[in-house]
């Protein structure tokens, strides 16, 4: 494992979801570097802390979360050199991720800074979208549905032309944008969708879409809708 970078997906938030070669990569790389808002703690580190080792080196890399990109790209920038400087040393490191890594994911900053710098391994993790799934116990597709991801700062008019047009959806990236989003479910046929909050972690919560007052939203969540021919949603 030397002078490598390892782009760790540590799953929705349950720590027993992490692959056996994941945990395997905690163990035996010389570093663990994560992502953190500036002074708070890092979601990844508590997902897979329990894999990592108490004397193993830690590299937070604070990485603020604002409508601006530029700072984020700062600390991004910041961050790929500290871990360069890791792997230019012979050194592996492995970055954590929450779900999967290139799901959505803020491994791609990394990978678009260090791919030509040092050797980047992927171990994949389960998406938050496999996980809402699972814990809905609704399958997201079957035979020839369309399943679309939306993320939720979509336009209006581009979100109710996407869910026009497919039977089966996912939304993520929900937060202040949830009552645009109901409104939008409801016109466009998708008024049985279910809200799953925290999906495998310790404040997992499923409700129907219109379980929410008008002034609730949910937190951490991902709705799931299908208005396809097969019965699991009837």
């Amino acid at each position: 494992m030397t002078g490598k970078l390892y782009l760790v997906g540590v799953g929705p938030g349950d720590r027993d979801l992490l692959t056996l070669k994941a945990v395997r990569v905690l163990s035996e790389a010389d570093c663990i570097a994560f992502p953190q808002k500036p002074g708070q703690g890092s979601m990844a580190l508590e997902i897979a802390g329990a894999h990592v080792p108490d004397d193993k080196r830690l590299l937070p890399i604070a990485i603020p979360m604002e409508l601006d990109r530029a700072p984020a790209q700062m600390a991004y920038d910041q961050g790929a050199a500290h871990i360069a400087a890791l792997t230019d040393q012979g050194l592996s490191v492995a970055y954590l991720c929450e779900g999967d890594p290139l799901f959505y994911g803020s491994a791609m900053f990394l990978i678009e800074r260090l791919a030509t710098r040092t050797e980047i391994i992927i171990v994949p993790g389960i998406t938050s979208l496999t996980a809402a799934a699972a814990v809905a116990s609704r399958p997201l597709a079957a035979r020839n549905d369309r399943l679309k991801v939306l993320p939720a700062p979509l336009d209006t008019e581009t979100l109710r032309h996407e869910l026009q047009h497919t039977e089966s959806v996912a939304i993520i990236k929900v937060g202040r944008h949830f009552h645009r989003i109901r409104n939008l479910l409801r016109e466009t046929g998708h008024e049985k969708a279910l809200v799953i909050e925290h999906a495998m972690g310790t404040k997992q919560k499923i409700s129907p879409l219109d379980a929410f007052a008008d002034e609730e939203r949910p937190y951490f969540s991902i709705i799931l809708s299908y208005r396809g021919e097969e019965d699991w949603a009837r």
